[in-house]
């Protein structure tokens, strides 16, 4: 009569086990790794949403005090950029 315990597997089994447990740690990884990538995607949404809106703060603020010039900055931007888009 033969006795099977846990105790007593083959290295198959064993090797199984160790597979599976590297496995379940690459996937905790790599869930890790997206979950940090998501949090610093949503940071640095938040961060241009400021940058977007003190922008258009000072641009509206820029046209009441001082139109001409903000035309003449906005032309000079447009000829660049067009420029570039050219090239």
């Amino acid at each position: 009569m033969t006795q099977t315990s846990t105790f007593n597997r083959g290295p198959a089994e064993n090797l199984a086990d160790k597979a599976t447990d590297k496995v379940d740690q690459v996937f905790s990884r790599v869930e890790q790794t997206a979950r940090s990538i998501s949090d610093q995607g949503r940071e640095a949404s938040e961060q241009v949403g400021q940058v977007a809106d003190n922008l258009k703060t000072a641009i509206d603020k820029s046209a009441k005090e001082q139109p001409m010039a903000t035309l003449a900055v906005a032309i000079a931007a447009g000829f660049v950029l067009g420029a570039l888009w050219k090239s």
